[in-house]
C-alpha cells in the first residue's frame, strides 16, 4: 500500500525536527519549508496528499498560503497545527479550506489521525476546541468572525508589513508593485473596515491578529 506523501511548513527548526519524528514513521515527508511562499512552490512541485503548516509563518502566513493554493487547486488538503486556542483563528482556517486544525499541544497521535482524515477528505478538529469551535458555528456567533477576512489576500499581506513597522516605499520594493499601490491598498482597507487613521489601521492589525500572522 502506497504510504501517504506529506509536506511540512514551520518556521521553528526545532519543532520541525520533532514533527518530523512524528511523521516519518507514518508517512512519506516530501519536504519541511519555513515560510509561505516556501510553501507554495513546494506544494506546485511536489504535488503531496497532504500538507501540515504551522499558521503564524514569515513572508505569507499558512491561511493566506491556503487561499492562495486553493485559488488554482481547489483539491489542495491541509492540516493546521498551531499554538492558537482561538476560534476565530480555527473559523478562519476551515472558512478558508482547511480540513484540519490540530493544536501543538494536543498529543501528537491527534495530528496522524488528522492527516489521515485529510487524506480522505474528512475534517478533524482538536477535541480541546472543537466543542467551543462547533458551539460559535452552531449559534452563529459572528463576533467569532475576523474582520480581516473583508480583506484581500493582498491586502492582509500589506497591512502586516504596515504593522511590523515597513513604509510604504519598502512594502513596494518587497511586493514589487508601485508606492502609490500600496498607498491605494491602504486607503481602501481603511475604507472598508471603517477606519479613518492610519493609527487606527494599525490598532486593528494588531486586535485582529494580522500582526501575528
Amino acid at each position: 500500500m502506497r504510504r501517504l506523501t506529506v509536506l511540512l511548513a514551520d518556521d521553528h527548526r526545532i519543532v520541525a525536527e520533532g514533527l518530523k519524528r512524528v511523521l516519518e514513521p507514518e508517512f512519506d515527508l516530501v519536504g519541511v519549508v519555513e515560510d509561505g511562499l516556501a510553501l507554495l512552490a513546494a506544494a506546485r512541485k511536489l504535488k503531496p496528499d497532504v500538507i501540515v503548516s504551522d499558521i503564524t509563518m514569515p513572508e505569507l502566513n499558512g491561511v493566506e498560503a491556503l487561499e492562495e493554493l486553493k485559488s488554482t487547486n481547489p483539491d489542495v488538503r491541509l492540516v493546521f497545527l498551531t499554538m492558537h486556542h482561538n476560534v476565530t483563528y480555527a473559523r478562519r482556517a476551515l472558512a478558508a479550506g482547511a480540513l484540519g486544525y490540530v493544536l501543538k499541544h494536543s498529543a501528537m497521535d491527534e495530528l496522524i489521525m488528522a492527516v489521515r482524515a485529510a487524506s480522505m477528505g474528512q475534517t478533524f478538529i482538536s477535541p480541546a476546541i472543537s466543542g467551543e469551535l462547533l458551539s460559535a458555528m452552531r449559534d452563529g456567533n459572528d463576533a467569532c468572525m475576523n474582520p480581516a477576512q473583508k480583506l484581500t489576500l493582498r491586502q492582509r499581506e500589506i497591512l502586516r508589513l504596515l504593522s511590523d513597522g515597513h513604509s510604504a516605499k519598502a512594502i513596494a520594493l518587497r511586493l514589487g508593485i508601485s508606492a502609490r499601490t500600496v498607498e491605494f491598498h491602504k486607503y481602501t482597507m481603511m475604507e472598508t473596515l471603517g477606519i479613518s487613521t492610519s493609527a487606527e489601521l494599525i490598532r486593528f492589525a494588531v486586535q485582529s491578529g494580522i500582526s501575528e500572522l
